[in-house]
């Protein structure tokens, strides 16, 4: 239960923070520097190593898998709280200006302006501090069962 609750406290506050880097540095709305958004990613996998260290002496194949997904629930509930207060606080304007951007880089791309109005309409619905919130917890849960399920089978007793 320890290990479960310090990868998911590593997986809020490191993932959590980068996020707030992102935010603070302006990087969400610049075309190419958005894309190092996914680093959380790797922060996840990166705490996950850690917890599993610390527990592949003892814990077996199925242990670890629980402990990842789980560590990872728990970061995952304290990354939706930093996600919503990011949108809905800090800063509001979030999804006005990531779709500027959105726009211009299909622009770029020579999509028509029905195309990129198109798909605006369509992910209209989804662009609320909630629902972004909601599929961030989504990603950490996912991301965490499956890197859970490979890293289990180096990171375990072996018996």
């Amino acid at each position: 239960m320890k290990t479960v609750l310090g990868i998911g406290a590593g997986i809020g506050l490191t993932c959590g923070s980068w996020i707030l880097v992102m935010g603070m540095t302006g990087w969400y709305k610049h075309p190419q520097l958005r894309n190092l958004f996914w680093l959380v990613a790797l922060l996840q996998i990166g705490v996950i190593v850690w917890g599993f260290r610390r527990t592949a002496a003892t814990e077996g194949y199925r242990r670890q898998v629980g402990i990842g997904t789980f560590g990872s629930l728990v970061g995952g509930a304290i990354l939706f709280g930093v996600s919503y207060l990011y949108t809905a606080v800090l800063f509001p304007k979030y999804f006005e200006e990531v779709c500027a951007v959105q726009k211009e880089i299909w622009k770029a791309e020579g999509k028509s302006d029905a195309m990129i109005q198109q798909a605006l309409a369509a992910a209209a619905p989804f662009q609320t501090s909630f629902w972004s919130a909601f599929f961030g917890f989504v990603g950490a849960a996912v991301t965490g069962l499956l890197v859970s399920l490979v890293l289990a089978a180096f990171f375990r007793k072996k018996t």
